[in-house]
């Protein structure tokens, strides 16, 4: 063993002052550690003679000289003594003053330094303060999904019966009445606001489209999400039959972006939560500062605990496992983009935090670069891509009206997949629509008369041309 940011060594008895000291400037960086008595910096044993005076002594100097007090498991081993502490009430100050974990070393801590630390920690319970609003304004259907969707990912065992025996055993009442955490989770009062644009090119010059949303956590979780999901662009891979839609950025780890962006923004702060994308990125912002102390890689490449702003809201989201484990969501969100080859990068501003996913280039049929495409082809990429969701009557109707020809639906349906996959079948066509094959002919002899389709090469081997 090494000492480091948690774990500490002392030779003797004699350093219990050194100790005491050691314990509070890991529990204000760390919240939890080690400490070791009987042995030197290389980790080796003194051979401390060790009696149960010994084991008391310290634990009544841990007792008598940290604040606010904690209650460390001591433990005799052999020639050597383990103490393991945590606590989560910082900051904690050893004889009067307050010092804090840097590398292997304890560092007083500056009035400036301290002063951040007790804002943070305010910042940290606001969730838990009283709300003003009332039992009344809770959307109850909404608390009696959430009840479902926790007992089905079995992070609570008990059923929805009324509501406030419910948000009691949720922590989400103080006395009786509602927190802030309540209001944020559960409120029909839109107590957030989301704003969320796409913009034509890499800045914030033109935008394509600008929208502003009001409502609590959960309302604006599914709406931003959606958001992503319709201007984004998607592709199709056909595998025998089976049609699969792929966005361009993984949904996993957009997921966890924006519940990362909500559960861990300050929420006193007059700024909304922002959705920007870009033609060549996807950016999450939530404002808040990220913890003092720490960058995203200490989070991505390390086991660090997390930091909760809102330990109140991240508990709620934990249970209906909207956040897996606390302090894994960048990892989770760079594992996931690793995965699947996307870029994505982390910011820390002045003030706020954001998620950038690079976008991958636009492509159609044989890897086309959209810059490369007509302005027809690009009408049909942007029906397809960005509503991947489309309705084979909607798409008719809007390929109708921009190429000047009436569409059925199962022509546009038939459309639609040979621009994603120009090498498909009758038979995969007719499986995916659900239509036979001399359906799927017929409609194909259509589309050649109207100049739309044409067939390159021989059945076997060669491919379709959408000609628009």
């Amino acid at each position: 063993m090494e000492e480091n940011e948690t774990l500490e060594f002392k030779k003797s008895i004699s350093e219990l002052k050194e100790a005491i000291i050691s314990i509070t400037a890991i529990l204000n960086k760390h919240k939890k550690g080690e400490l070791y008595i009987g042995l030197d910096n290389k980790g080796k044993t003194t051979k401390q003679t060790i009696t149960e005076k010994t084991l008391r002594d310290i634990s009544q100097a841990i007792a008598n000289h940290i604040e606010p007090k904690i209650y460390p498991e001591i433990q005799q081993q052999d020639e050597y003594i383990k103490i393991s502490f945590e606590g989560l009430e910082i900051p904690y100050f050893a004889y009067g003053r307050a010092y804090i974990r840097v590398a292997d070393e304890d560092k007083k801590l500056s009035a400036k330094e301290l002063e951040n630390i007790i804002l943070r920690k305010e910042q940290t319970k606001w969730d838990s303060k009283p709300s003003n609003i009332k039992l009344g304004d809770i959307d109850t259907e909404s608390l009696k999904k959430y009840i479902q969707k926790a007992n089905a990912e079995k992070r609570i065992n008990f059923k929805f019966t009324d509501e406030k025996r419910i948000l009691n055993k949720l922590h989400l009442l103080k006395e009786g009445k509602p927190i802030n955490a309540l209001k944020l989770l559960f409120s029909n009062k839109k107590p957030l606001e989301l704003q969320a644009a796409v913009f034509a090119g890499t800045n914030k010059t033109t935008f394509l489209d600008i929208k502003q949303y009001k409502g609590n956590i959960f309302e604006l979780l599914e709406i931003s999400e959606n958001y992503i999901k319709e201007h984004m662009n998607w592709k199709a891979d056909l595998t025998g039959s089976k049609r699969i839609e792929i966005p361009e950025v993984p949904i996993r780890a957009i997921k966890e972006a924006l519940v990362n962006s909500f559960c861990h923004r300050d929420f006193q702060a007059p700024e909304s939560n922002k959705i920007a994308m870009y033609k060549d990125k996807i950016e999450i912002w939530n404002p808040g500062n990220f913890p003092e102390g720490y960058s995203p890689e200490d989070f991505i490449k390390k086991e660090t605990p997390s930091v909760l702003r809102n330990p109140a809201v991240a508990n709620i989201l934990y249970l209906s496992a909207d956040i897996e484990k606390w302090g894994s969501g960048l990892k989770r969100i760079y594992e996931e983009c690793k995965k699947n080859n996307i870029l994505v990068s982390f910011n820390v501003m002045k003030y706020g935090f954001s998620v950038v996913f690079k976008r991958p280039s636009i492509k159609k049929g044989v890897e086309k670069g959209v810059e490369h495409l007509s302005e027809n082809e690009r009408v049909l990429v942007e029906l397809i891509y960005k509503n991947p969701k489309i309705s084979k009557k909607e798409l008719g109707v809007k390929l109708g009206e921009k190429l000047g020809v009436k569409l059925g639906e199962n022509e546009a349906e038939i459309l639609r997949i040979l621009a994603e996959n120009n090498n498909a079948t009758s038979k995969q066509l007719s499986v995916i629509i659900g239509i036979s094959t001399t359906a799927v002919e017929n409609n194909i002899a259509k589309l050649k008369k109207k100049g739309i389709l044409n067939r390159i090469g021989p059945d076997k081997g060669g491919y379709w041309e959408v000609l628009i």
